[in-house]
């Protein structure tokens, strides 16, 4: 039997967050240089999209490219910019054609303007499409979203349009860039690293945290049966206990 044909397609996660890591050392330890990662790394996201919107998934969020990262040598910073720019023009009819709609999500505001009007147009192109919800988080931070929502809040306090006692969760949610979007239920991690790096910090609070080894330029299908598969073993309490869980599924059932 085939990781595919393990899968349990009723309990599949709505929406899963992927940190794209290991370009670079995976260029590096084959004695190219790090960019020649990031050219490769665009077949594993293709891959993944295709993927994930044939499973049936709902929302898939990549982390491409991290406010950090802007402080990354010139050269590398231009290049993986080029190459944005290069592949969403390649994408956007293939993504419109499989019914994919593309979002973004990040400080637009400091991507280059070519870039910035790619991504508008590949956004309004595939705006009316209805199935698999691609997120790419480009110029992100999750700190930089949690203060700029703290800024928005306050400036609609400031102006009488908020009651600072009506700030709820529900409330701050409508300030974040993931406005309307669903949380992640896995986040997935490659090439060995084992943190978080600024990233979803308020939307990944009960995610499944899934770590591998495998470089993202390597990471495929299988990889990601794999992710799954170990997701569906795991019992999602939210601060309940087992025993709690288990009648709630004996009631519905």
């Amino acid at each position: 039997m085939s990781l595919k044909d393990k899968l349990d397609l009723q309990r599949l996660p709505r929406h899963i967050a992927i940190i794209m890591d290991g370009n670079g050392r995976w260029a590096k330890e084959r004695g190219q240089d790090r960019l020649y990662g990031h050219h490769e790394g665009v077949e594993s996201v293709r891959t993944i999209v295709e993927t994930c919107a044939e499973l049936g998934i709902g929302y898939l969020t990549l982390y491409a490219f991290s406010t950090e990262n802007w402080d990354r040598p010139v050269y590398e910073v231009n290049g993986i910019m080029e190459l944005l720019v290069n592949t969403i023009r390649k994408e956007v009819n293939t993504l419109s054609k499989n019914n994919i709609r593309l979002r973004v999500i990040g400080d637009m505001d400091m991507l280059p303007p070519q870039c910035q009007q790619e991504m508008e147009e590949a956004i309004a192109l595939t705006s009316h499409n209805t199935g698999l919800n691609l997120i790419m988080a480009l110029s992100y931070s999750a700190r930089w979203e949690i203060v700029n929502a703290a800024k928005k809040i306050a400036a609609d306090v400031k102006k009488g349009a908020l009651d600072p006692a009506a700030v709820t969760p529900e409330v701050w949610e409508k300030y974040l860039c993931t406005a309307g979007l669903p949380d992640p239920e896995l986040m997935i991690r490659t090439s060995g690293e084992c943190r978080i790096s600024n990233f979803l910090l308020y939307q990944l609070a009960y995610a499944e945290l899934y770590f591998t080894d495998t470089r993202w330029p390597d990471f495929r299908n299988e990889h990601l049966y794999q992710a799954i598969l170990n997701y569906q073993t795991r019992e999602r309490r939210f601060g309940k206990t087992s025993e709690q869980i288990q009648q709630n599924e004996e009631i519905i059932s």
